[in-house]
């Protein structure tokens, strides 16, 4: 992948072709993958009709692909989120037309948090249509402090999801969207080990925290999905505690570096989970919180 005529990725086919996918989903025993396009390619910082150009090549690909595939992949579209007119009209293309089961969206858009008034009807849209919308760190805050070690991925992506994550609850899209289906990547980056010092905060400076909402934070866990990929065990159980057993997918980011070499190896191998969560983790929060129903995939 080339950034500004420079490398800025190298990558193998198995991110690209489906058909090269499907041995290695074998191999690891996974029977459904869910495709969404690269965050780089949000391309939110472009004009938004050429943004809209990319995510409709992006989104028809996909869809062919699911087409093709139907018992093997599932799709999620990606959106011109900058021009909230284009996103609607885009969104209802992916849920009506092209068979997608939801969006990914990033963490912000050009700057914008999610709770900004812009965005507002793409979530109401997406509640309206029934569309699963995942969110995924990308456009890392202070770059110019994590030059080294790999911190943008390692600590700035957490820590866009936490942000994402708090705008989205004290900023009431939550409170006013109650259906709306929303999953956060990574274990929900940072947030889950701050969300005791976020409720303080709501506590003790109520105004300057609940100033868009007045619901404790504390009341919307469980009510929004993370995903399991957090590399670790013990973590893994407390977010168990944390949100619930239902409120945790199978989060894999494959095929990339920071992702599991084998998706769900230590979800099956955690001898602090039951056999019910596990079975809840690998599948059935995947199915309710992207609103289909495992007889889709039965062989016959």
């Amino acid at each position: 992948m080339m950034l500004n005529g420079r490398c800025f990725r190298e990558i193998d086919e198995n991110c690209y072709n489906p058909d090269a996918r499907i041995p290695e989903c074998d191999r690891h025993g996974v029977d459904v993958q869910v495709l969404s396009t690269v965050p780089v390619m949000f391309a939110y910082w472009a004009q938004p009709q050429d943004t809209l150009d990319l995510a409709q090549y992006l989104n028809d690909h996909i869809s062919q692909v699911v087409s093709e595939n139907p018992k093997r992949y599932v799709g999620l579209g990606t959106l011109p989120m900058q021009d909230p007119e284009l996103a609607c009209q885009e969104l209802r293309r992916c849920m009506e037309d092209l068979g997608l089961a939801g969006i990914q969206i990033g963490t912000h858009v050009n700057g914008k948090n999610l709770d900004h008034p812009d965005l507002f009807p793409i979530f109401q849209e997406a509640e309206r249509l029934g569309a699963a919308v995942f969110v995924h760190p990308w456009d890392m805050l202070a770059k110019e402090r994590m030059t080294d070690y790999w911190l943008p991925w390692l600590v700035g992506m957490p820590t866009e999801t936490a942000i994402a994550i708090c705008s989205v609850i004290m900023g009431g899209v939550l409170e006013r969207l109650p259906k709306l289906r929303i999953a956060f990547a990574h274990g929900g980056g940072s947030f889950p080990q701050l969300i005791g010092r976020i409720q303080h905060g709501f506590d003790v400076r109520p105004d300057l925290c609940a100033v868009k909402n007045t619901t404790p934070p504390k009341e919307y866990l469980g009510k929004f999905w993370l995903d399991s990929l957090v590399h670790d065990p013990a973590l893994l159980q407390s977010l168990v505690k944390l949100v619930g057993a239902n409120r945790i997918c199978l989060g894999s980011d494959y095929p990339f570096p920071l992702g599991e070499d084998v998706p769900g190896k230590m979800i099956k191998e955690d001898e602090g989970l039951d056999s019910k969560t596990k079975e809840m983790i690998l599948c059935d929060n995947a199915l309710e919180f992207l609103g289909i129903t495992k007889d889709r995939f039965l062989k016959i």
